[in-house]
């Protein structure tokens, strides 16, 4: 996409945009020339983060799928970025047909983007939302969903975007506690692993000159996430030992750079 084409009013394209480079990573097309030159610069210092990425996207569907499996029917996916390849509207609705999903993100360039995608879509919806204020959220989603059954709340790759500890340990408690019975908890995050230190700060400072701050944490801080919900097996693994599909050759007790859970009940 060049400057030129289709930037929404109030977008500055010469600005590289986290969502948009997320796009780029996963192959869409939806990113502007400097989104595409903040994302090699992560990519040179970490090759394996368009791996991640997809691997990540990878799990997001396999866990809506999940979760459909135990009944869930209602979905809010918080940070949702730009619409791409295997949503959670596609997975949820193909395996639970009426299933009810609600995106909520602050930035304006997803809002236009999916609000475009999903026009003819009558159960899913698109609400502006900061995830800093969780209470505006699951007010602007309970137009949508009815709150009082089980929702499952998506939370990926976006914890690692606030980069206070104590501001995200209390956006997530605010979330868990509007979970009733049976409801559900999804996270995958940042995670420093094996990458260098070197290599982990230089990758940090190509993401703080972009919308955001990337802050890898703690295999103890991610899973202290979940508080006192159960954890689906198996448990805080690997992105890519989530309950894979096909057979896959990482140690499902270590986390890389991407922690992911799905937790409900």
């Amino acid at each position: 996409m060049s400057e030129s084409e289709r930037a929404p009013v109030g977008i500055d394209p010469r600005t590289p945009n986290v969502a948009r480079m997320y796009d780029y990573y996963l192959g869409g097309k939806d990113n502007y020339a400097a989104d595409r030159e903040a994302a090699e610069k992560v990519i040179a210092l970490l090759p394996q983060i368009t791996g991640i990425a997809r691997a990540n996207r990878a799990f997001l569907g396999r866990a809506v799928r999940h979760l459909t499996g135990l009944g869930v029917r209602q979905f809010l996916d918080i940070g949702a970025g730009l619409p791409t390849q295997e949503n959670v509207h596609q997975v949820a609705q193909r395996h639970a047909p009426g299933a009810r999903v609600v995106y909520a993100d602050h930035d304006p360039v997803v809002l236009v983007h999916a609000r475009a995608l999903l026009a003819n879509n009558a159960g899913t919806h698109v609400v502006q939302g900061d995830l800093r204020d969780p209470g505006a959220v699951f007010e602007a989603a309970a137009d949508h969903l009815d709150l009082d059954r089980p929702v499952a709340v998506i939370l990926c790759a976006i914890l690692h975007f606030l980069p206070d500890d104590a501001e995200a340990e209390r956006v997530v408690a605010a979330i868990r506690s509007r979970l009733v019975p049976g409801g559900a908890l999804v996270i995958s995050h940042g995670f420093k692993g094996d990458f260098a230190d070197d290599k982990m700060g230089e990758a940090q400072r190509a993401y703080s000159q972009t919308a955001g701050q990337l802050t890898p944490r703690s295999r103890q801080a991610i899973a202290g996430y979940f508080g006192d919900l159960a954890l689906e097996e198996p448990g805080l693994v690997h992105v890519q030992a989530w309950r894979p599909d096909t057979p896959v050759e990482v140690d499902p007790a270590t986390p890389g750079f991407l922690g992911a859970v799905g937790v409900a009940r």
